[in-house]
């Protein structure tokens, strides 16, 4: 009876000593750190995307045309929103980085977290002020405060974190190197305020220098990136440190978190989805003294009036739902997500977000044919983007498959001609929706839209046809014949990574 007793206190103190380490921690104050990254993250998504509300809800009469007046108009402010995502999501991926290295949370991490989401989300405002006043200096000083805020808040966190050692990632907790990590962090950190406070200052005498500098704030990491790649194409790769900081995580060149990633992105679609509807909820039930004088009373016939925005939120909310799938499907086989790829994606949720203007744009327009065809070519042009951007994001993962794709989806995989057919009908169908508003003047919102609706079943049409041209080329290769045994000889050494290769193999 002595030998089974023997594994049984091992694996009791093993749990007793986990379970004593959580509640130790919870007697210290000290927190996981995963709901309020949860929290961050939908709160970052909700402030990129609802900046899309001030485009959306642009007034234009019925009686006015798609002319140049509305076209700048709607530029001005497509660009103000671009911008404003931009500026969040560059935030949103300096907390993530920063979230690599704090492991663990307590309570004034915590609200220190909660004054960084502050100054974050009133970011939109000061933009806006600054685009609408843009020769005015309080604009641009409202604007650099923010990020200075914002940077401010960020080196507490840091300084904090790093003064109790046991809220940083294990790596660094362990790490001899901790007053390295600490200045190189404070470093990138305080880069960005650092340059706007020089923003504001120049914002006092000669304005143009302050956007220049702000600007510069923006495109910071993505410059960095672009440098970064030059400089190992032009005299090879930098040599590691003598004090070795390679495992360092908080590197603008490093891969992103992936759960992040998706979390953010799921949020972006998530408010998308939801603004459409509210469109509908605000502008499309009728009044009750309309209903009664313009219709005689008849519920039916004061709907039927709105059919057309009613078609335009089915065929919107079917491009977000299957945008989504797609980059579900995408990042399902992704194993990390690189930079360039975090960039492809923040562009590609840049034009996600701007899929609400297409559905009022087209639903707005539904009545006049030229503006009408106008308005489909705009709608065509944001969901190309959207939808290019996630090709391109595959793209970029197949040149590095052997570390950023599952094998399924490598080239020759099993799922490789799947995923390419997720991709690849998005672009293909808002280009065929476009040729179509240039040579048939018949085209109209309303096929756009039945267009839009039909494409989920071209989905599945289209894998079902995948599937049967997969099934010839297997039945083509069992006409050959058995393969010789001299030709499938094993190579010592290889993984069996896709069994089911999509082509026959070589003669």
């Amino acid at each position: 009876m002595s030998g089974p007793r023997t594994p049984e206190p091992a694996l009791g103190g093993q749990g007793a000593s986990s379970t004593g380490s959580q509640d130790e921690d919870t007697a210290d104050g000290i927190q996981s750190s995963h709901r309020m990254l949860s929290f961050s993250d939908a709160l970052l998504s909700i402030i990129a995307t609802v900046m899309i509300l001030p485009v959306t809800h642009t007034e234009i009469s019925p009686e006015q045309e798609f002319d140049k007046s509305v076209q700048k108009l709607l530029a001005t402010r497509i660009a103000v929103y671009l911008m404003t995502f931009l500026i969040v999501t560059v935030a949103w991926a300096a907390h993530t980085r920063l979230f690599q290295v704090v492991g663990k949370i307590d309570d004034t991490l915590a609200l220190l977290n909660l004054a960084c989401m502050m100054s974050i989300t009133f970011l939109p405002f000061t933009f806006s002020l600054m685009v609408a006043f843009p020769e005015v200096p309080l604009g641009i000083l409202l604007f650099c405060v923010c990020v200075m805020a914002v940077g401010a808040v960020q080196a507490l966190i840091v300084v904090y974190a790093f003064h109790r050692p046991h809220l940083l990632s294990p790596q660094i907790e362990r790490s001899a190197h901790r007053a390295l990590y600490r200045q190189h962090i404070l470093g990138i950190v305080l880069r960005g305020p650092a340059l706007c406070l020089a923003a504001a200052g120049f914002s006092l005498f000669f304005y143009p220098v302050a956007y220049l500098l702000m600007a510069t704030v923006i495109f910071l990491p993505y410059v960095s990136k672009v440098a970064g790649w030059c400089r190992a194409r032009l005299v090879g790769p930098r040599e590691p440190p003598a004090h070795s900081l390679e495992i360092f995580t908080f590197d603008l060149h490093e891969p992103l978190s992936k759960e992040r990633v998706e979390a953010f992105s799921d949020g972006v679609y998530a408010i998308v989805a939801t603004l459409l509807i509210l469109d509908i909820c605000e502008d499309n039930v009728p009044d009750s003294e309309d209903v009664k004088v313009k219709f005689h009373g008849s519920l039916v016939a004061a709907l039927g009036a709105s059919g057309p925005h009613f078609l335009a939120y089915f065929g919107s909310f079917a491009t977000v739902g299957l945008l989504w799938f797609a980059h579900h499907s995408l990042f399902l086989h992704i194993r990390k997500a690189t930079q360039p790829m975090g960039l492809l994606n923040t562009l590609s949720l840049a034009f996600v977000g701007g899929l609400p203007l297409a559905y009022q744009q087209t639903s707005a327009f539904a009545r006049r044919p030229h503006d009408e065809l106008e308005s489909v070519r705009v709608s065509c042009a944001i969901i190309f983007f959207a939808s290019i951007f996630q090709f391109a994001i595959w793209t970029t993962a197949l040149l590095q498959e052997g570390e950023t794709l599952q094998p399924s989806v490598r080239f020759g995989g099993r799922e490789h001609a799947f995923m390419f057919a997720k991709l690849v009908l998005y672009p293909g169908a808002s280009l065929l929706a476009f040729a179509c508003t240039c040579v048939l003047s018949s085209f109209s919102t309303a096929i756009f839209h039945a267009m839009q609706i039909a494409v989920p079943f071209t989905f599945l049409l289209l894998r079902l046809l995948v599937r049967l041209a997969l099934a010839g080329l297997r039945g083509l290769r069992g006409l050959r014949g058995p393969a010789r045994p001299t030709h499938t000889r094993p190579v010592p050494g290889a993984t069996d990574d896709a069994q089911s290769p999509l082509l026959p193999a070589p003669c």
